[in-house]
């Protein structure tokens, strides 16, 4: 613990107890992890909760997911210094942060304004440079930037959205959670010169990701 990061200790024990201790692997991610400080991304007073393995609100309904989720769908993107991610529903921040760590362009679309704004307060406060956050619909991708070599989202939608499947570069990976509101499955997307392959990761749990090709009120649009 220095002066200055006052929760080193605290992300280094969410790092190995948390994330390497249950299978992943991947040294950029866990690095990365250990350098995001994950408490500048969540509400005042919730500081030392930000390195606990559980999700934490950040107001509007919207919610901080887990470390060991962060660090599952991070590392499932299998990100290059190169590649050009879309991730679909911003939230804190947080999960943009730690793909400006690996890649080399990031968009992040947020559908409600004021965690927008709240996001990019949030990256400035913590050095994060190289992440464009949008407001909109991001169940339609973000089609200015496409094709791209990753694309997360970071909220449950019935279907993976049509728009983000053209959106994604052959030889591309798609991570979402995708199901029920109250329970789904994390599949992994990847697109394939002669189609697309799906590779299920295990039972997850997010808000339902809202817009035209996702959830609206109690119906599927």
């Amino acid at each position: 613990m220095t002066e200055t990061d006052p929760y080193q200790r605290e992300r280094e024990e969410m790092v190995e107890c948390q994330i390497r201790a249950r299978g992943v692997r991947d040294e950029g991610v866990l690095a990365a992890m250990r350098k995001i400080p994950r408490h500048l991304f969540v509400p005042k007073g919730c500081e030392r909760a930000a390195y606990e393995d559980r999700p934490l609100p950040i107001g509007e309904g919207q919610t901080i997911s887990q470390p060991y989720i962060v660090a599952v769908m991070t590392e499932q993107l299998d990100l290059a210094p190169q590649d050009r991610v879309l991730e679909v529903g911003t939230g804190s921040g947080y999960q943009a942060a730690l793909l400006a760590e690996l890649a080399g362009t990031v968009i992040s679309i947020e559908r409600l304004r004021g965690v927008a704004e709240r996001a990019r307060e949030n990256l400035a406060r913590a050095g994060v440079t190289g992440v464009r956050v949008v407001v909109g619909d991001g169940t339609k991708g973000y089609p200015p930037e496409a094709p791209y070599n990753a694309i997360i989202v970071t909220a449950a939608s019935p279907a993976v959205p049509e728009p983000l499947i053209d959106q994604l570069a052959e030889g591309g990976r798609l991570i979402a959670p995708i199901g029920p509101r109250d329970c789904q499955d994390l599949v992994k997307l990847v697109r394939r010169r002669d189609g697309v392959e799906t590779i299920p990761l295990g039972g997850v749990c997010f808000v339902p990701l809202i817009g035209q090709f996702g959830w609206r009120g109690e119906g599927f649009l």
